[in-house]
C-alpha cells in the first residue's frame, strides 16, 4: 500500500509540470464522406510544423498549438488527402472545425502512419492500426457498437477474429482457455463477478459503457506478464463526444426456457428482482451454537432451548416448485454531454442498465463413469448419474458514472462502476448411484442463490509535459467485490423397493450451506514515454511501474441435517415443518436435528493476500525505415500469503508465504514492412500463469447441482496404504515461452489476409484434474511440461469482386489449428499403465487440458447504404471448436472431453428516423439448437456423458431511442 501511495504522489508531482496557458487547440471529427462512418486512426498534421495527432476511436481530434493561423493536412489509407486552410487559433480558446469528410479514392492504398499508442478502431481503420501497430492486436470501438446494435461486450466480442466465448461470457483466444487469458479495465487489473477467473464476464458490460475493446495477442514489456493466449483491455466511456440521451429496451424468447408451466423455482423475496436477495436468507446463528450431544444430556436446559431456537429459525422451504417462466427483459438508459470552455473541455457519461433473464434446462444430465477392474472390459461403468430439470433466474443491475477533463496538454478521467448480480436456481433430479459399495436410487431437490457485487473507482490521467516529446500516463483503481451463497439447500431421498423413503449415510445427509467471499483490490501504474529520433527515423523509449494488492476473506459454514426416526413422505418441506423438529412430539430420540462441522474450528475458512510490483523498460527503434524493433524487459515481484488450515488441522498456516517469486519477462517484437501492403512480424515473450486464491488454498467447495467438489491445491492426494502419492500439494506458477511469426497482407479497403504460426512452451502448467482418492472431486495441480504448436489463418474480404450486387457484403474467417501435448509425470504414466485396457498402449504424452485442437470463426455481414437498406446491418456468425480435454483422468477415472458446439448466431439491426435516432434489432442465438456437452472417453469404449444441457434457440428484440 505504501508503494501504491508513492506512485500516486509521483503522479501528481509530475502533473505540476504540465503547462502552457498561452496555447489554444483545434478540435474536430473525421468521417467517411460516403458512408458517414466515424474514422479513428486518421493522421492529421499541421502543415510546415512537426505537430499533429491521430483521430481517436470516435473520429475526434484535438491538437494543441500556439496562437496563429494554420493549415491542416488529413491523410488516411485508401482516401484522398484533405487540406483545411486558414485555421485561426487564439490563446486559451478552442477552434472547433466543422465535420471533416474525406473521400475514398479509386486506388487501393495511400500511405498512412499509425500511432504507436495501442488503440483500436473500426472497420476500415482497424486494418490500418493492425498494419502499423508494434503489437499483434485486434479490437472494436464504440462506433462499431452503434452500427451493429450489440447490446453488451459479450455480443460484440464475437466479431473479433480469433476470439470465441464460453456461455456468451468468458473469452477464449486461439483456443486457449480462461487460465491463459486476462482482462483489464482501463489498463488496470480489477476483479470480475467471479474473481477466480482471469477474464471478466463480458456480458456484464453494456456497450454504452465502453469506449473500445482491444485484444493483444503477443507479449510486450508494458503489459502484465500473466497472460498467454490474449489480453483484453476494456476502456470505459468517461464522457460523451456530444450531448446524448438514450434509452433502450429489450426482450428475449427461447421455447426451451420461457412460458414453461413446469419451470422450477422456489419462494423468494421481492429483493431478488433487484439482485439484493441475500438479506432474506440470513444464517440462523453464527455463534453460541450447541452441539446436539449437549442437548441430549439436558433436554430441558438452556442449551437445548437455544438449539430449538436455532432449528426454528431455518427457512422451512426445501422443495422446488413448478411455476410459469416469463420472457427475458432488459432496459438501459444513458445520458452524457461535453462542454467546451475557454481553454478546456469537460464531459460526463452516466449509464444504468437492468437485465432479468430466465433459463430452464429440461432433461439436464450429470454423470460419473469409471473403468472396470477387469482390464479385458472396455465398456465404462456407470458410477453415478442424475437427470432432471432445473431453472435459473439471473438479474444484473449495473451503473457507471464517467467524468473527463481535457486541457491543451492534459486529460483526466474518473470512472465509478457498480455491478450487482443475483442468480437463483432450483432443480429436481432423479439420482442413481452404484459406487463404493452404495447402490441405490432416489431423487434430490436443490435450491441455491448467489449474490455478487463489484464496486470500482478508477482515476487516470495523460499529460504532455513541457518537453513536447515527453508524455506521462498514470492510473489508479480500488475495487471491492463480494460473492455470497446464502442458504444453499440440498435434500436427497433414497426410494426403497417397498415405496418408502429414507435419508441416511448412503443417500447423503441434507445440507444448508452459507458461503461468503469478500475481496479488496487496489492497483496503480505510471508510464513515462519519450519520443525521439534515431537513425533518422522515429523512435520511442518508455519506462513504467505498477503495483497491485489483493486480499480475500472466504468462509463456508454448513449445517448437516439429520432426520431421526421420523416417517418420511418424500416432500422435502417436511424436514423443517414445525411438527417434525426435534424433539418430535417430546421424544428426544426423534425429529430433525443439525450438526455444525464449522464449530469450534472452521477448516473451510481462509484469508489470503497477494502483493505484486512490476517495473519495465521498453525501446522502439527503426534502424532502417522498413524495420521496427521493439525490445523490452519487465520484472514482477510477486508474493502470496495464506491463513487457514486443512480439514484435520495437520497443517495450520498463519499469514505464511505460499508463493513468492521474482520474475524476469523479456519481450521482442520485430515488424518488417515488405511493402506498404505487406508485413512480416516476429515476436517472442516470456509470460506466466499463477494459481488463484481458491486454487492455492485448503478449501473444499461443493457444487450441489452437479454434486462435484473442488479441492484446493494445497491438499495432498495420496494412497498411503499403497505408497502412491498422486499430488504433493506444492502448487507453483507456470512459466511460458511464446514465439509468434506472422505474414499479413492488406489488399484493399477493409480487406486483409494473414497466416500466423505460434509455438508455446509451458513449464509446470496448471490443470484441474480428477482427485484420485475422492470420487467426484477435482483439484488444480502442476502437470508435466507441455507445448502448443499452432497455425492461424485470417481473411477479411469484400465480395464486390464477385459481383457488383455483392458490394455491400463482407466475409470474415479465422481458422486456428493447434497440436498440444503434455508430458506425463511418472505418477500419471504409471496410473494410466496400471489401468490400461487389454491391447491399449499408453504414450508418454497426452493433450493439454483446455487447449482446443482447432477453432473456426466465420461470418458474413451486409451493410446497406441506400433505400430501405440504408443503415441496415445484417450479420451471420459461426463458431465451433474441436473436441477439447476438459479434465485429465487418473487411476480408474477416464479423460473428459468437451463435444464440439456448433454455434450459429444472426444479428439484424437498423437505424432510422430523421436523425437516425432510432435503432431496432433482432438477434437469433444458437440457431442450430446445439447442446452443450462433455463426455468420458476411454479406449475402444462408447463415449458416456459427463454432462449434457439443451440450450435451445433464443430470439432477442431490442429497440433504442437517442434523443
Amino acid at each position: 500500500m505504501k508503494l501504491h501511495l508513492l506512485f500516486i504522489t509521483f503522479i501528481f508531482v509530475g502533473t505540476s509540470f504540465v503547462m502552457n496557458a498561452q496555447q489554444g487547440f483545434i478540435t474536430g471529427q473525421i468521417t467517411d464522406g460516403t458512408t458517414g462512418e466515424l474514422l479513428p486512426g486518421v493522421r492529421v498534421m499541421v502543415k510546415n510544423h512537426k505537430i499533429g495527432a491521430y483521430s481517436d476511436l470516435d473520429g475526434g481530434i484535438s491538437i494543441a498549438v500556439e496562437q496563429g493561423i494554420y493549415d491542416l493536412q488529413v491523410t488516411y489509407m485508401g482516401y484522398d488527402t484533405l487540406i483545411v486552410n486558414a485555421i485561426e487559433v487564439k490563446p486559451e480558446q478552442t477552434t472547433a472545425l466543422d465535420l471533416l469528410q474525406i473521400q475514398s479514392e479509386a486506388s487501393d492504398f495511400e500511405e498512412v502512419v499509425i500511432s504507436a499508442n495501442r488503440k483500436t478502431n473500426t472497420e476500415n481503420a482497424i486494418l490500418s492500426l493492425k498494419q502499423k501497430s508494434s503489437n499483434m492486436i485486434d479490437g472494436m470501438s464504440s462506433a462499431k457498437f452503434k452500427k451493429t446494435g450489440d447490446s453488451d461486450a459479450g455480443a460484440a466480442m464475437r466479431r473479433i477474429p480469433g476470439v470465441s466465448l464460453s456461455d456468451g461470457k468468458y473469452i477464449f483466444i486461439r483456443g486457449i482457455g480462461d487460465r491463459y487469458s486476462k482482462t483489464l479495465l482501463n489498463g488496470l487489473e480489477v476483479p470480475g463477478l467471479d474473481p477466480d477467473r482471469n477474464t471478466v464476464q463480458m456480458d456484464i458490460f453494456p456497450t454504452k459503457m465502453i469506449d473500445n475493446i482491444v485484444v493483444y495477442k503477443s507479449a510486450s514489456a508494458d503489459l502484465p506478464a500473466d497472460f498467454t493466449g490474449g489480453l483484453i483491455d476494456i476502456s470505459l466511456n468517461s464522457a460523451a463526444t456530444e450531448s446524448t440521451r438514450s434509452i433502450a429496451m429489450s426482450t428475449a424468447f427461447n421455447p426451451n426456457y420461457h412460458f414453461k408451466d413446469n419451470y422450477l423455482t422456489y419462494e423468494k423475496s421481492g429483493a431478488d428482482a433487484l439482485a439484493f436477495g441475500k438479506n432474506s436468507r440470513e444464517i440462523p446463528a453464527e455463534n453460541n451454537i450447541p452441539f446436539f450431544a449437549e442437548t441430549i444430556a439436558n433436554p430441558d436446559g438452556a442449551k437445548a432451548k437455544r438449539y430449538q431456537q436455532i432449528l426454528g429459525s431455518f427457512d422451512p422451504t426445501l422443495a422446488a416448485m413448478e411455476s410459469n417462466s416469463l420472457m427475458d427483459m432488459g432496459i438501459d438508459a444513458n445520458v452524457g454531454d461535453l462542454f467546451k470552455k475557454k481553454g478546456y473541455t469537460i464531459g460526463y457519461n452516466f449509464n444504468v442498465s437492468y437485465k432479468n433473464e430466465t433459463k430452464f434446462y429440461e432433461d439436464a444430465l450429470f454423470s460419473r463413469y469409471g473403468l472396470s477392474n477387469d482390464r479385458n472390459e472396455t465398456s465404462m461403468e456407470m458410477r453415478e448419474i442424475q437427470e432432471g430439470n432445473y431453472g435459473e433466474n439471473n438479474v444484473l443491475l449495473s451503473g457507471m458514472l464517467g467524468l473527463t477533463l481535457n486541457t491543451a496538454k492534459s486529460k483526466y478521467n474518473f470512472n465509478l462502476l457498480h455491478l450487482q448480480n443475483g442468480t437463483s436456481t432450483a432443480g429436481i433430479f432423479d439420482y442413481d448411484k452404484t459406487d463404493q459399495g452404495a447402490v441405490f436410487s432416489g431423487f434430490q431437490h436443490n435450491l441455491e442463490y448467489a449474490e455478487r457485487a463489484l464496486s470500482t473507482v478508477i482515476v487516470s490521467g495523460s499529460h504532455k509535459l513541457t518537453n513536447k516529446n515527453l508524455e506521462l500516463d498514470w492510473a489508479s483503481s480500488t475495487s471491492l467485490s463480494s460473492i455470497d451463497n446464502p442458504d444453499i439447500r440440498f435434500t436427497r431421498y433414497e426410494e426403497r423397493n417397498d415405496g418408502s423413503f429414507n435419508i441416511g449415510t448412503e443417500s447423503g445427509f441434507p445440507e444448508r450451506i452459507w458461503r461468503e467471499l469478500d475481496e479488496i483490490n487496489t492497483s496503480a501504474k505510471v508510464d513515462l514515454k519519450k519520443n525521439l529520433k534515431l537513425f533518422g527515423n522515429e523512435a520511442q523509449f518508455k519506462i513504467g511501474a505498477m503495483q497491485s494488492y489483493k486480499k480475500r476473506e472466504f468462509k463456508i459454514r454448513s449445517f448437516s441435517i439429520n432426520v431421526r426416526n421420523v416417517e418420511l413422505t418424500g416432500d422435502p418441506n417436511e424436514l423443517f415443518a414445525e411438527e417434525n423438529l426435534w424433539p418430535y412430539n417430546g421424544d428426544i430420540s426423534k425429529g430433525t436435528t443439525f450438526e455444525t462441522p464449522f464449530i469450534p474450528v472452521n477448516p473451510n475458512q481462509f484469508e489470503s493476500s497477494v502483493s505484486s510490483t512490476g517495473f519495465y523498460g521498453l525501446t522502439e527503434i527503426s534502424p532502417v525505415k522498413q524495420l521496427k524493433i521493439i525490445l523490452g524487459l519487465r520484472t514482477e515481484i510477486y508474493s502470496q500469503r495464506y491463513t487457514g488450515r486443512d480439514q484435520l488441522g495437520t497443517n495450520v498456516l498463519n499469514d505464511d508465504v505460499v508463493l513468492e517469486e521474482l520474475g524476469l519477462f523479456p519481450s521482442m517484437n520485430l515488424v518488417y514492412s515488405v511493402s506498404e501492403k505487406q508485413n512480416i512480424r516476429i515476436s517472442y515473450g516470456k509470460t506466466t500463469a499463477r494459481p488463484s486464491f481458491k486454487e492455492l488454498s485448503y478449501s473444499e467447495i461443493l457444487d450441489p447441482i452437479t454434486g462435484r467438489t473442488f479441492i484446493g491445491g494445497l491438499f495432498r492426494d495420496a494412497n498411503d496404504v499403497s505408497g502412491v502419492e498422486y499430488w504433493d500439494g506444492n502448487l507453483q506458477s507456470t512459466s511460458i515461452h511464446n514465439f509468434d511469426l506472422r505474414w499479413e497482407m492488406f489488399h484493399g479497403r477493409g480487406q486483409t489476409f494473414s497466416i500466423s504460426g505460434f509455438y508455446k512452451m509451458f513449464e509446470n502448467p496448471i490443470e484441474v484434474v480428477q482427485f484420485a482418492t475422492q470420487s467426484g472431486a477435482f483439484q488444480p495441480r502442476n502437470v508435466g511440461d507441455g507445448t502448443v504448436l499452432g497455425l492461424e489463418f485470417e481473411a477479411r474480404q469484400l465480395l464486390g469482386f464477385l459481383s457488383k450486387n455483392l458490394d455491400n457484403f463482407a466475409f470474415a474467417m479465422n481458422v486456428t489449428l493447434t497440436q498440444s501435448q503434455i508430458e506425463l509425470s511418472s505418477t500419471e504414466y504409471e496410473s494410466r499403465v496400471n489401468n490400461a485396457r487389454a491391447g491399449q498402449e499408453i504414450e508418454e504424452y497426452r493433450d493439454m487440458a483446455g487447449q482446443a485442437p482447432w477453432i473456426v470463426n466465420g461470418g458474413i455481414e451486409y451493410t446497406g447504404e441506400t433505400g430501405f437498406g440504408e443503415n441496415l446491418n445484417i450479420g451471420v456468425y459461426y463458431n465451433v471448436q474441436g473436441e477439447t480435454l476438459l479434465f485429465s483422468g487418473i487411476t480408474d477415472r477416464p479423460d473428459i472431453y468437451t463435444v464440439p458446439f456448433h454455434g450459429v448466431n444472426m444479428n439484424i439491426s437498423k437505424r432510422f428516423g430523421k436523425k437516425d435516432q432510432f435503432n431496432a434489432g433482432i438477434m437469433f442465438k444458437n440457431i442450430l439448437n446445439s447442446k452443450k456437452e462433455a463426455v468420458f472417453k476411454s479406449f475402444e469404449a462408447e463415449d458416456e456423458h459427463f454432462f449434457s444441457l439443451r440450450q435451445g434457440t433464443t430470439m432477442s428484440l431490442k429497440m433504442s431511442w437517442n434523443f
